[in-house]
C-alpha cells in the first residue's frame, strides 16, 4: 500500500507542479490577469508541491502531512466553488475581490499611478476559458477530486 501512496503522491506532486505552470502560462505568457480570487485559488497546489515535497525528503509524519495537504484541497475546493457562485450570480462579490484596490490613506498622486498602472480584476469576470468552462469551475472539479485522492492516500496509512 505504502508503494502505492508513493506512487499517488508523486501524481499529485506533478499534477500540482504543472497546475502551476499553467496558471503562470495564462498569466504572464497569455496576458489574462487573475482576480483575488484565482490568486487564492493556487495556495493549495502550492502547499502541495511543498508538503508533498517534504513527505519524500523526510520520509516521517506522512499521514499528518497528507491530511494537511487534503485539508489545502478542501479549502481549494471551498473558494473555487464560491468563485463560480460569484460568476454566475449567486453570490455578491466580497471584500476579498477588493483587496489591495482600496486605500483610504492614499494621496491623488498615488491613486491616479495606480489607475493608471492596472485596474483591478473583477472576481465575476472570467477572462478565460478551457472548454466553455472558467478557470474557477475546472478548479472547483478537480480540487474535489484531489481531496478524494488525497483521502484516499489517508485512508492506505491506516
Amino acid at each position: 500500500m505504502l508503494n502505492n501512496n508513493k506512487l499517488i503522491l508523486n501524481s499529485v506532486l506533478i499534477f500540482s507542479i504543472l497546475s502551476l505552470a499553467i496558471a503562470y502560462f495564462i498569466q504572464y505568457i497569455l496576458g489574462h490577469e487573475p482576480c483575488n480570487l484565482c490568486l487564492i485559488e493556487r495556495i493549495p497546489y502550492l502547499a502541495s508541491l511543498i508538503l508533498i515535497s517534504f513527505i519524500f525528503i523526510i520520509n516521517k509524519f506522512e499521514k499528518v502531512i497528507a491530511c494537511i495537504v487534503l485539508l489545502f484541497f478542501i479549502f481549494g475546493s471551498l473558494v473555487s466553488f464560491y468563485h463560480v457562485g460569484i460568476e454566475q450570480g449567486f453570490f455578491s462579490e466580497s471584500l476579498v475581490c477588493d483587496l489591495g484596490s482600496n486605500d483610504e490613506n492614499m494621496s491623488k498622486e498615488d491613486l491616479l499611478k495606480q489607475l493608471q498602472n492596472k485596474t483591478p480584476i473583477s472576481c465575476k469576470e472570467v477572462t478565460f476559458r478551457f472548454f466553455g468552462l472558467s478557470l474557477a469551475t475546472i478548479n472547483t472539479v478537480i480540487s474535489i477530486l484531489l481531496s478524494g485522492i488525497m483521502l484516499k492516500v489517508i485512508k492506505n496509512y491506516g
